[in-house]
């Protein structure tokens, strides 16, 4: 009888590829993400003009709107076609292309600039989700789902906090614009660590 570890991480080390590339890009790529959540507000009031606190709520809200409804519609499009690679391609692609929006940061100073800014932020979000979700479940070993989806939170949300943490401290110490250029650093090689993923896809036969 094999014996089974309890050291959860150890099934991690012994996950295929693909579930180790999935969870250490995208533990990179929203723990970046995760340290304007702290300062995203302040960034609004001080460096928008006419910025409040309400300013910022319509903007999180368009946000969330975008992802919300996008994503079925981005759902039925990844199922449609037929094999995995599609899936990688989308999470690729959504995750490179978002990793470039922090910088607009930089040069957007009004309101309408800051929704369009979360608007393309929550489209790349609404084709990532899908995919990822497609892939990650389609490659989760045998008997390993509760395992795999409980490891995948619990890193990305200790990765998270620990950002969450320090963002107001660093924006602080280094500054705003500083910030901003490190995160879309970080979430572009999280990007990055999705790359390797390709040459492990699985295509079906019939596709």
């Amino acid at each position: 009888m094999k014996r089974q570890s309890f050291f959860p991480f150890g099934e991690l080390l012994r996950a295929n590829p693909v579930i180790k590339f999935l969870i250490f890009g995208d533990v990179v790529f929203f723990a970046a993400a995760g340290l304007l959540g702290p300062i995203f507000s302040l960034f609004v009031v001080d460096f928008i003009d006419g910025g409040s606190a309400e300013v910022a709520g319509i903007a999180i809200a368009i946000y969330l709107l975008t992802k919300s409804i996008a994503q079925i519609p981005a759902a039925f499009i990844i199922d449609k076609i037929c094999g995995d690679r599609d899936d990688f391609w989308f999470i690729f692609g959504s995750l490179l292309f978002a990793s470039f929006i922090p910088l607009s940061f930089l040069f957007i100073s009004t309101p309408m600039e800051l929704y369009v800014a979360q608007f393309l932020i929550g489209l790349a979000y609404a084709f990532q989700f899908p995919s990822f979700m497609a892939l990650f479940t389609k490659y989760i070993p045998d008997n390993k789902e509760a395992t795999m989806w409980g490891l995948y939170f619990t890193m990305l949300d200790l990765a998270s906090a620990a950002t969450a943490a320090i963002g107001g401290y660093l924006a602080t110490t280094i500054g705003f614009h500083t910030v901003v250029i490190a995160v879309a650093c970080l979430e572009f090689t999280g990007a990055l660590l999705f790359f390797p993923i390709r040459k492990h896809i699985r295509e079906p036969n019939n596709c």
